[in-house]
């Protein structure tokens, strides 16, 4: 690719080990996008996944590990390792000002970094790559009252005093906060937020890994739908067993379900697992091939950053039936079928026509194809460093640095 902004000079600040699972890898795809376009990046990660190291033009320097020397993130406790990391990354910035245009930070990991550059005058930018956290505990909590599921104690949207405290706190200092989707935005909105620190990029799909069928699916008597993420209240399933069982669809057509269960919330669906039509997979590392050979992705969230296996089922010819907490690229009869948060009648809707008009089913997946080229990581990266372009334009020239601002 021709360079973008050779002259843009960029640090990436991500708390955890890049290139592992979910937001670790989502990091590590922004970082080889934002590389790809000529801009110069450092990246100061916790550490760095072993077997998948960053594109060797980026300048990496992670921060809890030396050679095959590691802090344990389990020792340490995920709290006390995003704070380290921070620290240190906040004392290595003063001497890096002079090279560095924006700084583009990841929640928990943030607080003392983002101090620090407002005393430099180096613009920031913090990733929300979910929801604003108070509204994910809120929503979350309450669907899990309705349903009389509890979750763990440690559970990512378990409500957690100090981790609302200190994102709460990034938030606010922060010069912008990267908003991966108009859901994200407006819950951002609801809590407050100025209309004017909020702005938009998007994620993507990995093309080497997420493409189509190389030949055509063969006609089967049922259609296939995929359920693939962590199997907890936050993503509907049951909104979407429910309405598959209610659905004629499931007469003749197979559920899958790829990804592990919370064990309370297994308990709860244990009669709509039951039936012979669903298939709980597991955690699985197929999910490429599981979407090529399904018919429709199901994604009935009652809350979403972006939703990634949106755009990857896009890819695969899968057609998306997802919330409309996830619809910026899924678009309601063009490239996917959105229905209210919780609304399981249109979810059955959607299913049965899809099963009893495979002319349907054809459109909507060429439509699916169609759009796919417009979601890919690399398209993602060229979005985000136009985001970084402008906010540093907006910030203007730099104040003179403040004397020992570590």
């Amino acid at each position: 690719m021709s360079a973008h902004n050779a002259q843009l000079r960029v640090l990436q600040s991500f708390p955890h080990k890049i290139g592992a699972t979910r937001i670790c890898d989502t990091a590590w795809h922004q970082a080889a996008g934002v590389s790809a376009t000529g801009t110069d990046l450092l990246v100061m990660s916790g550490a760095v996944q072993p077997d998948r190291p960053l594109p060797a033009k980026i300048q990496v320097r992670p921060t809890l590990a030396r050679g095959k020397l590691r802090i344990p993130y389990k020792v340490l406790g995920q709290m006390r390792a995003c704070k380290l990391h921070d620290r240190l990354v906040a004392r290595a910035l003063p001497k890096l000002a002079d090279e560095i245009d924006l700084v583009h930070l990841w929640p928990l990991g943030a607080l003392e970094t983002l101090r620090v550059a407002r005393k430099l005058g180096i613009p920031t930018v913090l990733e929300r790559p979910n929801a604003h956290t108070r509204f994910a505990y809120e929503v979350v909590q309450a669907e899990c009252e309705r349903l009389g599921v509890s979750l763990p104690a440690d559970h990512e949207h378990a409500f957690n005093e100090e981790i609302l405290r200190r994102e709460e706190a990034e938030y606010e200092i922060a010069d912008r906060l990267l908003c991966p989707s108009e859901f994200v935005v407006q819950t951002f909105l609801d809590k407050g937020s100025r209309p004017e620190q909020l702005v938009r990029h998007l994620y993507g799909y990995d093309d080497q890994r997420f493409h189509p069928p190389s030949t055509q699916r063969a006609a089967s008597e049922g259609i296939t739908i995929l359920f693939v993420g962590v199997c907890a209240v936050r993503k509907g399933l049951h909104f979407a067993l429910e309405a598959w069982l209610r659905s004629p669809a499931s007469t003749t057509g197979t559920f899958l379900i790829a990804g592990e269960f919370l064990p309370h919330y297994a308990e709860y669906l244990k009669d709509m697992l039951d039936h012979p039509s669903v298939h709980a997979l597991g955690h699985r590392t197929d999910v490429p091939d599981l979407m090529r050979r399904s018919d429709a992705l199901v994604l009935p969230s009652i809350e979403e950053g972006f939703g990634l296996v949106c755009v990857e089922a896009l890819a695969s010819g899968c057609i998306p039936l997802v919330s409309d907490a996830c619809t910026d690229v899924c678009r309601d009869g063009e490239n996917a079928f959105v229905h209210r948060v919780a609304d399981i009648d249109a979810l059955t809707a959607q299913l049965t026509a899809l099963n009893e008009d495979r002319g349907l089913l054809q459109r909507m997946r060429d439509a699916s194809l169609r759009s796919a080229p417009d979601y890919t990581w690399t398209e993602a990266g060229l979005r985000l460093v136009d985001v970084y372009e402008h906010v540093v334009a907006e910030h203007g020239p730099r104040r003179a640095p403040v004397a020992h601002a570590a």
